[in-house]
């Protein structure tokens, strides 16, 4: 259990992180979401004691992090895969950490072939891409076998295998019951992977939620109809307060009504039904419409 309470951070005249408060709870993939500027990095950065807060603090189990007497083993954590020292071979990179951490040099072995580096372990971190560093970054957060795994950005630089795997890597560690949180941009993947999500906007909890709660506040839902019936049916919700769109001769989306609804005025008309389902917009959209006002950098109309 991550619990992060009351937490502040200023720059000067800049509040990054404006008391927030927020816990991650073990056994789900929990979404840190933000827009760019929103102190998503600088929570991380002070929840691991590598910024000093201003106020608050966070515990890991009940421990602050810089209590830990060898951290690797309780907290696993990735901010900046492309901080590496490039002349070091990547088994050197791994073995000074399990040093620092009283880990047996035989899991570096083992976290390399984990990720997918067993075969370059002795390559100098210079020739890495970034996807490789990104790999190499987990391999380092899994050296003590921790039970909480925080990443920021982790599928940055990956081609489409290595997003997936980095998927399935994380809602593994999560059903194990550890403690995974996960910042990201890659919204589709983290609708894909999350099942709670802490959302946030110039430095404030916007909204803490499961998945599912949150796309059902904030996303559009509406109902898209296909029936040889068509306008009749949509002419009758139309007149009770349905927002109508056409998408075909045949198919329209009604707005501001249920699919309950649509199909006992459609009973009612003897009409026919080809098609009657509810849909709900994306993460994505849900996100959008959540941190619209907490948007510090805007695009401007198209190019």
């Amino acid at each position: 259990m991550i619990s992060v309470r009351d937490l502040s951070k200023r720059f000067g005249a800049k509040i990054a992180v404006d008391h927030l408060s927020f816990d991650v709870r073990p056994g789900v993939v929990t979404g840190f979401l933000g827009p760019n500027g929103s102190g998503k990095s600088t929570t991380m950065r002070c929840m691991l004691d590598l910024d000093r807060a201003d106020t608050g603090n966070t515990t890991f189990n009940g421990q602050r992090f810089k209590d830990l007497p060898r951290p690797l083993h309780d907290v696993g954590a990735l901010l900046d895969a492309g901080y590496v020292h490039p002349g070091r071979s990547a088994k050197n990179h791994l073995r000074w950490l399990a040093a620092s951490n009283g880990i047996a040099r035989a899991r570096v072995d083992e976290v390399l072939a984990l990720v997918g580096l067993d075969s370059v372990g002795g390559d100098r971190l210079r020739s890495f891409s970034l996807g490789m560093r990104q790999r190499l970054g987990l391999a380092a957060v899994m050296l003590g076998d921790p039970q909480t795994v925080i990443l920021d950005e982790p599928a940055n630089g990956l081609d489409p295998e290595g997003i997936r795997w980095i998927r399935d890597v994380l809602t593994h560690l999560a059903g194990q019951g550890r403690t995974v949180l996960v910042s990201s941009h890659q919204l589709s993947e983290m609708a894909l992977m999350a099942d709670d999500l802490v959302v946030i906007g110039q430095g404030r909890l916007i909204e803490q939620s499961t998945v599912t709660e949150f796309v059902a506040r904030y996303a559009e839902h509406w109902v898209r109809v296909q029936s040889p019936g068509a306008a009749q049916l949509a002419a009758t919700l139309a007149e009770r307060g349905a927002a109508v769109t056409w998408s075909g001769p045949t198919t329209f989306e009604a707005r501001g009504v249920d699919a309950v609804a649509v199909g006992e005025v459609a009973a009612a008309q003897h009409a026919v039904l080809h098609e009657l389902s509810p849909q709900t917009g994306s993460l994505e959209d849900a996100f959008l419409k959540a941190t619209a006002e907490s948007q510090e950098y805007r695009s401007g109309g198209a190019l």
